[in-house]
Order: structure tokens, then sequence, then C-alpha cells
């Protein structure tokens, strides 16, 4: 079975993240003095706070089944290696997953996504994905998935991830369940979100990047919740000795700046909620703008990102030179000037006409611009915000060789 191995996902030095909390900076600050370490694993404080997060979503944790690490890239390098075998990832995602599980040793099988959503294998397609793996010789221990997906920006229905875990519990898997975008719900009210440590308490470990809506990227925090058995607690030991290697501790300032974000106080609620309310009308712009010029795309629903598959389109861009995803890439970041990686650095093969695309670039580049997208009733009519969504239209239409843009704000897929 093929797994793919690709250069390293391009990165926008501009997109930092939204502007920091103030009630964050005055933690971090007020914790800079600290010359004590932070212990590997987290504090008392951060997993105290961890396990408040957690409960107020319907997940009773005790802190000593609980542990941080200063990001999701080395808490799950560190799972993967303290579970062992083979892993199981969805087709397409994030494109962090198969690197760490080769810098971990373990082998990475992809199974498709069914039609409606990412972030969760199509229940057949994993059994099946398993029935191979075994046969070819492998040990397939660990199913890795995202309930609010990176890089589809769907959401995962209840009742297909109920089968999906039955399906991998059955098969002796242990499930690592990335919650990073959980918060991030673009109509919370409207979206039923669970997540699989409600339906398989036993089997699954919950792991959280807070810099997905809590925590600014440049201060990297990262928690996981372990099951409440035996083997929970064996995993999470050998986790805390992998962390303990790497010397993979949280800085204190860190630390104190999380803890604090995950008691929620009502500005982080605030900021939270207003954050999923601009970038869920940005990308439903996107949408608009994709699906107007014949791409396809799944309707946005949690996250900053979008997936897009312009195969529908092979022939005008051909007819461009872009015949796979790699020529895609460079042309789509050439023309938008942020980087728009491909889809093969998701785990799709390259042939494939498929990019990721990004809301936080159309928010602004400097503080000031992205907080007055944040306030704005309608972002969308937000100057630099309507300006780029504008770019962002002509360079697509441009691109495919589709008609004119229609005048005036009727119809129009940014209106």
């Amino acid at each position: 079975m093929q797994r793919e191995l690709t250069a390293p996902t391009p990165a926008d030095p501009e997109d930092g993240g939204l502007p920091v909390l103030p009630e964050l900076s005055a933690r971090f600050a007020g914790a800079a003095g600290r010359t004590a370490l932070e212990p590997v694993g987290g504090g008392p404080a951060l997993r105290a706070a961890a396990c408040g997060y957690w409960e107020r979503r319907g997940l009773w944790t005790d802190p000593e089944h609980v542990a941080a690490a200063p990001g999701g890239q080395p808490m799950l390098l560190s799972l993967l290696a303290a579970a062992g075998g083979d892993v199981l990832l969805t087709r397409p995602c994030a494109s962090w997953y198969a690197p760490l599980a080769r810098l971990a040793g373990r082998p990475a099988y992809h199974a498709p996504v069914p039609a409606e959503c990412g972030g969760v294998p199509d229940p057949f397609a994993l059994l099946e994905t398993v029935r191979r793996v075994r046969a070819e010789g492998g040990e397939p221990r660990v199913l890795l998935l995202s309930v609010a997906d990176d890089p589809t920006g769907t959401t995962a229905p209840p009742e297909l991830l109920h089968e999906v875990c039955e399906a991998a519990v059955a098969e002796g898997m242990l499930i690592v369940s990335d919650e990073t975008w959980r918060d991030t719900a673009h109509h919370p009210h409207g979206t039923v979100l669970l997540s699989p440590a409600e339906m398989c308490p036993e089997d699954v470990v919950v792991l959280t990047d807070l810099a997905g809506a809590f925590t600014p990227p440049g201060w990297p925090a990262a928690v996981a919740r372990f099951p409440a058995t035996e083997r929970g607690v064996e995993l999470r030991a050998r986790v805390l000795s992998t962390l303990d290697a790497l010397r993979a501790a949280l800085l204190p300032p860190v630390a104190a700046a999380a803890a604090h974000a995950l008691d929620e106080p009502e500005p982080v609620r605030e900021r939270t909620a207003a954050a999923a309310r601009v970038h869920g009308a940005v990308a439903a712009a996107l949408y608009r703008a994709l699906t107007a010029v014949g791409a396809l795309c799944r309707p946005p629903q949690a996250g900053r990102q979008l997936y897009a598959d312009l195969d529908e389109l092979r022939g005008d861009l051909a007819a461009r030179g872009i015949t796979d995803s790699v020529e895609l890439e460079r042309e789509l970041t050439r023309r938008l000037r942020r980087p728009v990686p491909g889809g093969h650095r998701f785990g799709d093969a390259p042939h494939t006409l498929r990019v990721r695309l990004s809301t936080l670039p159309l928010l602004g580049t400097g503080e000031q611009a992205r907080l007055a997208a944040l306030a704005a009733a309608d972002p969308l009519r937000v100057p630099h915000v309507a300006e780029a969504l504008t770019a962002f239209d002509t360079a697509f239409r441009e691109l495919t060789q589709a008609g004119p843009r229609p005048t005036g704000t009727e119809g129009s897929p940014l209106s």
C-alpha cells in the first residue's frame, strides 16, 4: 500500500493567528519570572484546568489521566511511539500526521473518507484497509481521526462516528481523537459534535492542540486525556517517558496562559465565539466562490480551512500547464501571494487537483486589521476583507477560464 513522502508544508509568516487577548498576555507576563521548570506532562494547575474543560463537554476526567506537551506535534509523536503498531489515517488528513508516524517508526496507511465529511474514515473502507494491512503482515493498532477536520473544515455526523468507533474497537485498535478544532464550529447551536471518548471511553485518547481555538501558535500547548483504565495508565506513563526524553515540557508562562484559557472565562468564550463566526463567514464566501467556478468542495462547518477539488476543471487547468496538485499549489501560491498547499500534502495522490485554503489570511495581516474583522457585524463588508475575497474570486476565475464575474452583488458568490 502506498505511503506518500512530501516536502514540508509551506508556512505563511503572516499567519500567526488572531491578536492575543490581554488577559492571556497578562497571565503570560505574570509567570515570566518563574525559574522552576514546568513538570513534564504539565503541572497541577494546567491539568486541573484541562479536566474542567473536558467536564464541561461531558467527559469526566481526573488530573492523573491528563498530560500536557508544548504543542500537538510532540504529543502525537509520543502517543504513536508509545502505542506501537501501524497507524491508520484518513485520506485526506492533517499534513503533520503521516510525517510524525514515520518519525515514530510506525507505518501509516490511509482510508478514504465518506462523501459527506472528512476527518473520519468510511467504516467499510476502514475495515477493508485493516484487512489489507494484516494480509501484508502489518499490525494496525491506532486509528487517528479528527471530529472537526483539518483540512476539510467539516464535522462528522454522530451516527457515522459511532459506526467508525465501533468498527475500530472491534478490531482492537486504540482511537486517537484529534479535537483541536471542536470549539470552532461556525454555527455551534446547529452542529452536533460528539467525542469518540463519549462512545468508547476505554479505547480513546483525546488530543487537543490549544492553538486551534485558545492560544497563539507561538505559545505551543496541547493536552491529552487518557482512558481511566490500566491500559490508559500504562500508555500515559510511556508518553511521559518519551516527553521527558525529548525535554518536551511547557514553558511556565505558556502553561499559565494555557491554564487560564482552558478555564474559559468570559473574555475567552467571547473571543472563541467571535473567531468562529468570522472564520465561518469568510469560509462560506470562499465556498460560494469555489463552487461558482465549478470546483467541488464540502460545505465548511468548523475551523479555518476548506478543501477544494478542481478535477472537474482539469481540461482548463491542463491548458495552463497544470496537471497535478504540485503544479496547482505552485500556481495558486503565485496568484494569491501566499502558500496554498496542494492535496499531496494531506495524503491525496499527487495527480489529483486538490488544495487546502485558509480563511485566516483574508482577515488581514496586522493586529488592527484582524481586530476590525472580529468586531464587525458583517466581516465580509470590512474593506480589506472584501478586497481579499475579490482577489480570491478573480484568481480562481482567471485560472479556470470561467465567465466574467456578474455585476452587482445579486447572485455573486461573495454576497
